[in-house]
């Protein structure tokens, strides 16, 4: 099952497409003067937005697999009105990712600023993609920035074997003897540019809170875990990001990994590895499980241990899942293929990638469709009960608010619209970010009740970035602890209320039992 489930997070990396940005309606651009030198973005109908600031050198040549560097100031003033590179990817179904991604000169970041007063609290995204995929201007947060009064930086880091390549080689030139985490040193790199260089946009160093959904939400879950990155932020937001109980890869299973890898590129030496052009390494990295590495001073132990011995105490959390998570996969792995599971199939899948228990706990009669009750499944031990796990170890170092995005009615993100499948994908992976951010740069197409959902859940995030607790004007608190979960619900379904029985929907005292049997 989680064989299956990582190669599904790979294929459905979102990747997603941005129109050119906003046209400008003052007379002048705005300049501002980074540490690194001047830089001109633009004036939209929003606020300010400055596209593709580099924060690090790029990693090319002897600096692929070495830790970021600082950016190298430059002279004159650096137009920011366009997006920068997207790190090195294979293509997919995403409109605007039809053709891969060779590039590796693309540790650049965007800045959205509302019009108004400085000292803004900062929200700093990390984009989804199952680590392999995505980049930061797949959000477009600038109506985000404005309603909520907070600067946003949206970030790329480097992705799949480029960025998370572990070897005996590298860990000869690594500090602490193990290598693996360039990505995520990518994204610690964009928080120190970001505690140095902010106040000039009129954002708050000392209040950023960093965010993610999937691949971004466990980069969230890890940064939590990281000791080096004590200082960078006040607040986290884990939006599907806790599936794996956001475990990371042991270093030897990461070294064996890549020794697997450096054979499949031919290579036995650390030059020769960085002597083959991307293209090559891109389609050598395939389906192995990149992703972080223990051991080393990124990360001395596993996510979930660490933030059960109070790291990152006291630093307030958001933490979330969607209601038909597993929706998406099941789709992808069985009906976007042409294969839809059948009722005479189903016994078999299920007891393959679960077991007996499982599937007596899913029948069939109790589900539309034979890929929906899979899916439920999938979603229930991958999400759902993940994160609610997550908050009981969450709560135990300091204050963790939980919610549920359970619109059912919510329309597929924009990679599923085109497809032009009539598949149910309910409040599946993924569609809650376009209620928060013009996802691929595009409005979604919202009823009356779903925008009137997606203005409180723009008031529930806001409010936490902002003070560090989830408020939202006439609905309830979104709940600390465990055991209430805020339901985030259109008013035809109920509207948005606390429920005690998310965790009994989810079955996870199945799931629960499965994990520690």
């Amino acid at each position: 099952m989680i064989r299956r489930t990582a190669v599904a997070l790979t294929a459905l990396a979102a990747a997603l497409l941005i129109p050119a940005p906003a046209q400008a309606i003052g007379a002048d651009d705005p300049v501002v003067r980074t540490q690194a030198g001047l830089v001109r973005g633009e004036v939209t109908a929003e606020g300010r937005q400055f596209l593709g600031i580099p924060y690090a050198e790029p990693p090319v040549g002897e600096l692929r697999w070495k830790e970021p560097k600082a950016v190298r100031p430059w002279n004159g003033v650096r137009t920011a009105q366009d997006f920068g590179n997207k790190c090195v990817q294979s293509p997919s179904w995403d409109p605007g990712y039809e053709q891969p991604s060779h590039t590796e000169d693309c540790l650049d970041l965007n800045v959205y600023v509302p019009h108004g007063a400085e000292r803004r609290a900062v929200l700093v995204w990390f984009h989804g993609g199952g680590l392999t995929a995505g980049a930061g201007q797949d959000v477009v947060p600038d109506t985000f920035a404005r309603q909520t009064g907070t600067v946003v930086v949206t970030v790329n880091y480097r992705l799949g074997a480029i960025g998370f390549l572990a070897t005996a080689g590298l860990d000869d030139e690594a500090r602490d003897r193990v290598s693996g985490n360039f990505g995520m040193l990518d994204q610690q790199a964009a928080l120190r540019w970001v505690r140095a260089n902010i106040g000039r946009f009129g954002g708050d160093p000392g209040r950023v809170t960093i965010a993610g959904e999937s691949a971004g939400g466990r980069s969230v879950c890890t940064q939590l875990a990281s000791p080096t990155a004590k200082g960078l932020f006040r607040a986290g937001i884990v939006q599907s990001g806790a599936y794996g109980d956001c475990r990371a890869r042991t270093h030897e299973a990461a070294v064996d990994q890549g020794a697997a890898f450096a054979r499949r590129l031919g290579c036995e030496t650390v030059a020769c590895l960085r002597g083959k052009p991307a293209a090559e390494v891109l389609a050598a990295q395939g389906e192995f499980d990149w992703g972080p590495v223990t051991g080393g001073r990124f990360l001395p132990s596993q996510p979930s241990d660490a933030l059960a011995r109070g790291a990152a105490a006291g630093v307030p959390v958001m933490n979330g899942a969607n209601q038909d998570e597993g929706r998406l996969f099941g789709f992808a792995s069985f009906d976007l293929a042409g294969n839809p599971i059948t009722a005479e199939r189903y016994p078999a899948i299920m007891r393959e990638e679960f077991g007996e228990q499982v599937l007596r706990r899913y029948p069939l009669s109790a589900y539309p469709s034979p890929t929906i009750a899979y899916s439920t499944a999938l979603g229930d031990v991958l999400f759902a009960c993940t994160a609610l796990r997550l908050d009981g170890v969450l709560a135990g170092r300091g204050p963790v608010y939980t919610y549920e995005f359970a619109d059912r009615t919510s329309p597929p993100f924009a990679s599923l619209r085109n497809l032009g499948t009539d598949f149910d994908f309910g409040a599946t992976h993924v569609n809650e970010v376009q209620y928060l951010f013009k996802h691929f740069g595009l409005e979604s197409p919202l009823d009356a009740e779903q925008r009137v959902l997606a203005r409180q859940m723009v008031q529930y995030w806001g409010s936490f970035i902002r003070g560090g607790v989830p408020r939202a004007s006439g609905q309830p608190p979104m709940p600390g602890g465990t055991g209430t979960v805020l339901s985030l619900r259109t008013a035809s379904a109920g509207g948005t209320a606390l429920s005690t029985t998310v965790h009994t929907e989810h079955q996870c005292d199945l799931w629960d039992a499965v994990r520690s049997g």
